[in-house]
């Protein structure tokens, strides 16, 4: 059987993941950024190989860290961006990278701009750091979500800001940036001398005709002020191993980490090491399955959506496996997901928490995972479906 036509649902609830394992044994989960799917074949090898062998003791890499290596090759392979040598630094996931690089390359009261709706940590990040978030608000049209285009620099010197968050494809709008959007907040950033921290996690999940354009690949210029983070995390569905890493284009920003105590930073395990190399690696025949599997549910939502008796504004993601959905039409205007969670029994996320601590209202929508089985995902909209027509 195809490794993604099913999920095994009992797995799922038995585990360790918050996406099934917190939730009561009559709701499906459609929420977290995980999914239902297992690993690839190589991953679980590499991972079975280390315990077969109780390698566990303090790690060794003789010559260069195999992440590092593999991180370099996929991007020249598979993005076309060949990222300078010595300047990438493992991590264990994209929060830390973004909360150490807001310490190092921002002052309290500063402003870190981003696009907005945005993932919830991020926004509630950079708030627990004492920065301003200047919210870039993604704007709703006929044929897709924009980013804001007009007066960039103007906008973004009037809120002091001293960093921008690139989120490429963004989360939850599943936009993809092309190139000309990218060059615009490259134009900024360098009128304005901003770090620009682009988060590239969903690169590898782009549906054609999209390409993903890595943000350093924009110019010499632009990438000596970005610090572009990724990890195989969420390709591979391996977020629960922790590891990611961060290429430090910015010169004084790098002087600084390198000054940092190291054990600031911490050590990602053996597995999660062998885990993300085996995926960047030996895994690309799976991946190209899960892409199709994901683009098969991509349709099915955009078909019940389109047939829901109010205008959802949703539009087929360019990336990712998230579906944002707007309800506001429909009998669940307000905290959407809370309500269908208790009605539905389906878990969506919140649409609130995507605006959190910004003036921008999302509170009519909801997000939506769809990176699961055709036969659950079609259980989850059917029994959405129910609930609004109740």
């Amino acid at each position: 059987m195809n490794a993604f036509e099913s999920v095994d649902v009992a797995r799922l609830r038995s585990g360790h993941g918050v996406k099934w394992g917190s939730l009561p044994p009559d709701t499906i989960g459609a929420w977290v950024a995980d999914m239902d799917f297992g690993v690839p074949p190589a991953v679980q090898e590499a991972l079975i190989d280390v315990t077969r062998r109780a390698d566990f003791g303090y790690p060794y890499w003789p010559g260069e860290d195999p992440v590092v290596a593999a991180f370099e090759e996929r991007m020249a392979a598979r993005h076309g961006w060949r990222p300078a040598p010595g300047r990438t630094r493992v991590f264990t996931d994209l929060l830390q990278i973004l909360q150490v690089m807001i310490e190092y390359a921002t002052a309290p009261g500063d402003g870190v701009a981003i696009h907005v709706p945005a993932y919830p940590p991020f926004l509630a990040s950079i708030a627990r750091a004492g920065r301003r978030i200047v919210p870039l608000p993604m704007t709703w049209e006929a044929d897709g979500w924009r980013p804001p285009s007009e007066d960039l620099a103007a906008r973004l010197r009037e809120q002091g800001c001293r960093m921008l968050v690139v989120v490429n494809p963004q989360n939850p709008t599943g936009r993809v940036l092309t190139r000309a959007e990218l060059c615009a907040l490259a134009a900024a950033a360098e009128e304005l001398d901003l770090v620009v921290l682009s988060d590239e996690i969903h690169a590898d999940l782009v549906y054609a005709p999209h390409r993903h354009v890595p943000f350093a690949s924009l110019g010499e210029a632009a990438a000596a002020r970005t610090v572009t983070t990724t990890s195989a995390t969420k390709a591979f569905n391996i977020a629960g191993l922790r590891c990611a890493v961060a290429h430090v284009g910015h010169d004084r920003l790098r002087a600084s980490l390198e000054r940092a105590p190291l054990d600031f930073f911490g050590t990602p395990s053996v597995l999660s090491r062998v885990a993300t190399v085996a995926a960047w690696r030996e895994s690309d025949d799976w991946l190209a399955g899960l892409l199709r599997t994901l683009e098969h549910n991509r349709d099915l939502v955009a078909k019940w959506a389109a047939g829901l008796p109010w205008d959802a504004r949703h539009h087929a993601p360019q990336g990712t496996y998230l579906s944002w959905l707007d309800f506001s039409g429909g009998p669940f205007a307000d905290e959407p997901a809370t309500r269908l969670e208790r009605l539905a029994r389906v878990k969506l996320s919140e649409g609130a928490e995507f605006t959190q601590h910004t003036a921008i209202g999302s509170a009519s929508f909801a997000r939506l995972n769809f990176a699961t089985s055709a036969a659950t995902l079609t259980e989850i909209l059917g029994r959405l479906s129910a609930a609004t027509r109740a």
